[in-house]
C-alpha cells in the first residue's frame, strides 16, 4: 500500500522548492519552428495549427529577429517548396526554399541559431522521404539510394548557413559521418 504518511518537507517554501526542481524551463532551451515558402510577403495560416503560419523568406527574416529579441536562440526551418519531384531537388539544390531562408537569417542575424530540417518527404509527389521502386505504391523507401539525396540536402543545408542539421531518417546520420561528410556543423 501507498505511504499513508506523505512527507511535504521539500514543498515548504518557495526557496526549498526551488532548490530541488528537477526540471527548469527558459527561452534558451527553446526552438522555434518556422515554415518557408516561396514568394513575398506571405504569412498563410497553417488550418491545422492555429497561430503557426507558412511564411515567405522575407516574413522569416523579420519572425527570426523577433524570435532572437525575446532571447529564444534557435530556429528550425521547414520547407514547403511549390514543386515536388520524384529526386526532392528542391531539398537539395542551392536554390531550395530552406537554402534561401537559413541564408537570409544568417545574414540578417547571425548569432541566431539556424537548424535544418533535412527530410525528403514534402520535396516528393508521394509524400514519402526518399525514393520508391518504380510503381511501388506500398511506400518502402529505397535506403541506399536515399542517403545519397540526404547527403546532397545536408551538404546544401550547410553551405547555405545551417549551423545544425537535423536529421529525420534512419541510419542516415551513421552514413553522413562515415561518409566523410566534415563540414563543422554537427
Amino acid at each position: 500500500m501507498f505511504p499513508i504518511n506523505r512527507p511535504r518537507r521539500l514543498r515548504q517554501n518557495s526557496q526549498l522548492r526551488r532548490m530541488v526542481q528537477e526540471t527548469v524551463l527558459t527561452a534558451n532551451d527553446l526552438i522555434y519552428p518556422l515554415f518557408a515558402v516561396p514568394g513575398n510577403a506571405i504569412a498563410k495560416e497553417v488550418k491545422s495549427m492555429p497561430g503557426v503560419y507558412q511564411l515567405s523568406v522575407d516574413k522569416i527574416v523579420e519572425e527570426a529577429k523577433e524570435v532572437y529579441d525575446l532571447g529564444i536562440p534557435a530556429i528550425i526551418l521547414f520547407g514547403i517548396p511549390t514543386d515536388k519531384d520524384n529526386d526532392a531537388t528542391g531539398a537539395w539544390h542551392d536554390c531550395g526554399i530552406v537554402q534561401k531562408a537559413a541564408t537570409a537569417v544568417k545574414q540578417a542575424v547571425p548569432d541566431l541559431i539556424v537548424i535544418a530540417d533535412t527530410c525528403l518527404c514534402e520535396y516528393t509527389p508521394h509524400g514519402h522521404c526518399g525514393y520508391l521502386e518504380v510503381g511501388d505504391l506500398t511506400g518502402r523507401v529505397l535506403n541506399d539510394p536515399t542517403l545519397e539525396l540526404l547527403k546532397k540536402t545536408a551538404v546544401s543545408q550547410a553551405n547555405a548557413g545551417a549551423d545544425i542539421i537535423a536529421p529525420s531518417y534512419d541510419g542516415w546520420f551513421c552514413y553522413l559521418h562515415s561518409s566523410g561528410f566534415r563540414r563543422g556543423r554537427f
